[in-house]
């Protein structure tokens, strides 16, 4: 049976009520008093539970994490479950506990989070996307607990953090590739605006391609939703378009293999009648042929760069600063082929 404050209070003679004073490292207390409780402590081997020391002002050992986006959104995708399983190993190296929100919409998670954040359940914020409305940056920013963003920001905030990959950068390499590869109708097939990555990865083709002299056009430029039904439909309706592109760049692994799939099925070789490059990770690059030329995400390396920074937010550790940008390589493969001699 575990041993409890009244087994304690029993051996030290003394009320329960000093033991707890003791516990909560409260200083109205005698010094005998004080000993003889610790001494108690040390040969009861006594461990207060954590829902105990959630009572004292310290509250839970525990962070939350958040996706600012609905359950419908982040199924199937596989940098959720990857990223989360990173998060875990980090929190459980520190000793503390995850607790993972889902919502139906932001303002939902928002209600959530303070609720959380008030009752003293969490002492740290992780969210796993980047809302281009940053709203519930700023209302979280107010109640001076730590907050790590796995995306870019814009805003200037006190307790709010960013890791993130250069994404914008990265996404100009991949549709500069193609263009070095001769390829000029290169289509793009990227996830909805409402995030900060989708807007910075468009946003970096967009300018790889103007600064090639090449017109941006719209019709090449394709939403492809965030569930692979959406994503697959929107690579068919590409590629069975009257004039279809001889080179898609995309945003996102689940992009990636809803262009392998379309061209699978349309029986269009890549990269002998379609060259294709993106992002992807090293949990979905192994099961694309031929392999992928694109941007690996460092999936784990994010989530622990996250966990880091909050920490040392949480434990008053020297810390880097507001933005941590983690390095990525463009791994060129067999997925995209030169179109023509380049001069």
């Amino acid at each position: 049976m575990a041993v409890t404050i009244y087994d304690i209070a029993r051996l030290a003679k003394v009320s329960k009520s000093t033991v707890s004073r003791v516990i909560t490292h409260q200083t109205n207390i005698s010094p005998d008093a004080r000993e003889r409780v610790l001494e108690a402590i040390r040969t009861l081997n006594y461990q207060p539970s954590k829902v105990a020391r959630a009572l004292t002002s310290k509250g839970f050992d525990a962070i939350l994490v958040i996706s600012t986006r609905s359950t419908k959104t982040t199924a199937g995708n596989p940098f959720f479950s990857e990223i989360l399983q990173s998060i875990a190993l980090r929190a459980e190296k520190e000793g503390f506990d995850v607790i993972l929100q889902t919502s139906k919409n932001s303002e939902e998670d928002l209600q959530k989070c303070v609720a959380k954040i008030t009752e003293k359940m969490v002492k740290g914020v992780i969210m796993l996307s980047s809302p281009a409305d940053e709203h519930i940056l700023a209302q979280l920013d107010h109640y001076q607990v730590p907050v790590v963003v796995i995306g870019n920001i814009e805003g200037a905030y006190k307790h709010v953090f960013s890791v993130d990959t250069d994404n914008f950068q990265d996404s100009y390499r991949l549709t500069q590739h193609l263009i070095s590869l001769g390829h000029r109708d290169i289509a793009c097939l990227h996830a909805p605006l409402d995030y900060h990555v989708s807007i910075d990865r468009l946003s970096g083709y967009q300018h790889a391609m103007q600064d090639a002299g090449l017109p941006v056009q719209q019709d090449l430029m394709i939403d492809g939703g965030y569930t692979a039904e959406s994503a697959c439909l929107a690579a068919t309706v590409l590629l069975k378009s009257d004039r279809p592109p001889t080179a898609v760049f995309a945003t996102d692994a689940l992009k990636v293999m809803s262009i392998y799939r379309a061209a699978h099925d349309q029986k269009k070789s890549i990269p002998d009648e379609l060259s294709v490059t993106g992002y992807s990770s090293d949990n979905v690059s192994p099961l694309l042929s031929p392999g992928l030329t694109g941007i690996e995400i460092p999936i784990r390396e994010l989530g622990w760069q996250g966990c880091s920074v909050l920490f040392d937010k949480i434990f008053d550790r020297p810390c880097a600063h507001a933005r941590t940008l983690v390095p990525t390589q463009l791994v060129v493969n067999h997925s995209a082929r030169c179109l023509k001699a380049v001069k």
